[in-house]
């Protein structure tokens, strides 16, 4: 069966309130402006913007909120048909600062977890490439459940797996119950992303490159991504070795948030498009350059799918 589905991307919706004022504490941020958020969100929309079939599998409340979550995503081409509607569980939303650097942020989580198994079928799964997830949409049942137990089929149907190894304390304050989950979920062999931030934090220290590339391996991922914002990003892949890459000049970041799904979104566009491994983090490199540049979703004005591809 040729599949009719880029991406399945399952975890969490919610709405990002982003700070009006620029490098300013949540603590002393005025005004908030509403966008569609959660990080395979992101991807999911970003990936239809590059012209993939994307389908997302999430739940949001049945509110004005909720509605308005699926107003964008239907504007934005993306398969709302998996999406859950919680009968009492508003949707989801986190306040950020908005930043040039890590953002600060305040989740208040209530119907983004309630995934259940019966929102994928395995025949929907069938009909993919990628299943993507991310450590927050892990951190709680019953969406973790869920999360692991379609990602095992996914990958008995020959799906490659990714992740976003987005960990927070913050959202996920048990770190070795997170480790585990992490571990079960990287015996799938997924595409790896992480940021030196998310190691940080999931290691409660500083961390050597060797040891993160090491920790990853051995869980069973052959391919890990270390996006380390200005400084570019190292790959270290099982077959091809370990090669770094600089980061594309930018003269003025306006927003980092979102800016790493945008470049993982790049990343999985050229997995798809059976690019090397060194084009798939140049096309990474350049989709993230273009969202640091933008407050919000990618841009509609551009096109981006040409600027990514020009050399």
């Amino acid at each position: 069966m040729n599949p009719t589905i880029d991406i399945i991307c399952i975890g969490e919706v919610l709405i990002d309130f982003i700070g009006h004022e620029i490098n300013t504490s949540i603590n002393k941020t005025k005004d908030y402006h509403r966008f569609l958020g959660g990080s395979p969100t992101n991807v999911a929309v970003n990936a239809s913007r590059l012209g993939m079939n994307t389908a997302l599998v999430a739940t949001c409340g049945k509110d004005g909120l909720g509605d308005y979550i699926l107003r964008k995503l239907k504007a934005r081409h993306v398969d709302t048909s998996l999406i859950r509607i919680a009968p009492t569980a508003p949707t989801s939303v986190i306040f950020v600062s908005k930043s040039t650097e890590t953002p600060d942020f305040i989740p208040y989580r209530q119907a983004d977890c309630e995934i259940h198994e019966d929102q994928l079928p395995d025949d929907t799964i069938a009909q993919a490439k990628i299943f993507h997830t991310t450590c927050f949409a892990l951190s709680k049942n019953p969406a973790r459940t869920t999360i692991l137990n379609r990602a095992k089929k996914a990958k008995e149907l020959g799906l490659q797996l990714s992740i976003d190894l987005n960990f927070s304390e913050r959202i996920w304050p048990d770190r070795i119950e997170a480790q585990s989950v992490i571990k079960e979920y990287l015996s799938n062999d997924p595409l790896v992303k992480l940021s030196e931030d998310d190691c940080f934090r999931l290691f409660g220290e500083i961390k050597t490159e060797a040891f993160i590339f090491e920790y990853f391996h051995q869980l069973g991922a052959s391919t890990i991504c270390l996006t380390k914002g200005k400084e570019g990003v190292t790959v270290s892949d099982i077959e091809e070795g370990i090669f770094y890459q600089k980061a594309n000049p930018i003269e003025e970041v306006k927003d980092a948030t979102g800016a790493g799904d945008a470049f993982w979104t790049g990343f999985l566009y050229g997995k798809i498009e059976h690019k090397s491994l060194t084009d798939c983090i140049a096309i990474a490199q350049k989709l993230a350059a273009i969202k640091l540049q933008t407050l919000g979703t990618l841009p509609e004005n551009l096109d981006i799918i040409q600027m990514i591809q020009a050399q």
